[in-house]
């Protein structure tokens, strides 16, 4: 009796552990079907090994057993830097150009079944693409047109991974390496360069020096001239203020003068001097003229008259 309960019991215990394992095992394949899609990815979901659908951003459930996960996309902008492919220019030189590209994936499907390995496929249409550009061109224009080769290398590549489901955003040329000889010879050309816009700037700095010298002296010039022009006119403005002063006394003189003698003639009316009188004044006066720097002197009739009476009278003396 015990021991059929013994065998009963163990009986129990087995069947609740495979009850416990089997809800383990059912909640793990339910937890295994729920996805969730973070942002800026997708996933390409293949339904019994042929493509089911893509999950975008947020929770997914798939079904057990026949649905799988095919990949998981990156849909941001990547970058791949490419080791340097050697190219051969139009006139035959070869150098060592490395690219950068910038990609992103635009449809998912098309990148999980366009290609096998995407990131070795665009490399290697990178590498012949900038062949093919580099091989029209010359070592000058490979050297000074990067813009333009970046922007062909663009075209044809966005053109080319498009069935993919790639976008080439941009294409850079890293670095443009040419042979050992031809870089010595850059480096001479471009040391003689720099000489040269020494030389230039070291002319035109003398030039400027000369220039502002010049431009010194001619602006002293002028400032002496200007100079001797105002104290030339102040000068003459004082000569002229003196003159123009001597000129008014000499006129007040006369004027005083004048008008002595013609207080001395009123005094001479009024004291009532006869007309000899007056013509003694009048030969004074002509004395007075004749002290002068005079060479010709205007005499009077009247005086001429007394002049002669008195010589007249002279004579009647001497008689």
């Amino acid at each position: 009796m015990n021991g059929r309960f013994l065998i009963m019991a163990s009986g129990s215990i087995w069947m609740l552990a495979a009850v416990v394992v089997l809800a383990v095992v059912i909640l793990m394949i339910v937890v295994s079907c729920i996805k969730i899609v973070p942002q800026a990815k997708a996933v390409v979901l293949e339904r019994l090994g042929g493509y089911r659908t893509t999950w975008s951003v947020g929770l997914h459930v798939k079904a057990p057993f026949i649905d799988r996960v095919a990949k998981r996309v990156n849909l941001k902008e990547q970058v791949i830097d490419f080791k340097p492919q050697p190219v051969i220019t139009k006139d035959n030189v070869t150098m060592q150009i490395d690219t950068v590209v910038f990609f992103q994936i635009t449809d998912p499907k098309l990148y999980a079944y366009g290609v096998e390995n995407p990131l070795m496929a665009i490399e290697n249409l990178t590498a012949t693409t900038l062949r093919n550009i580099i091989g029209d061109l010359e070592l000058d224009q490979t050297l000074t047109s990067r813009e333009l080769i970046n922007t062909k290398m663009r075209t044809q590549l966005d053109v080319a991974t498009d069935p993919w489901g790639i976008k080439v955003n941009r294409v850079e040329l890293k670095n443009i390496i040419p042979p050992r000889e031809i870089q010595d010879s850059m480096e001479k050309q471009m040391k003689a360069e720099r000489e040269r816009r020494e030389k230039i700037l070291q002319a035109e700095g003398e030039k400027k020096s000369t220039i502002l010298v010049a431009e010194g002296k001619k602006e002293s010039a002028i400032l002496d001239a200007e100079a001797e022009k105002q104290a030339a006119i102040l000068r003459a403005e004082a000569k002229k203020e003196a003159t123009i002063r001597e000129a008014e006394g000499q006129a007040q003189a006369i004027l005083k003068v004048q008008e002595a003698n013609a207080e001395g003639i009123r005094l001479i009316k009024e004291a009532g001097a006869d007309e000899a009188v007056l013509r003694l004044k009048s030969l004074e006066a002509f004395a007075k003229a004749a002290d002068g720097q005079a060479t010709k002197i205007i005499i009077p009739s009247e005086i001429q008259g007394i002049a002669g009476g008195i010589k007249s009278l002279v004579e009647v003396a001497k008689d």
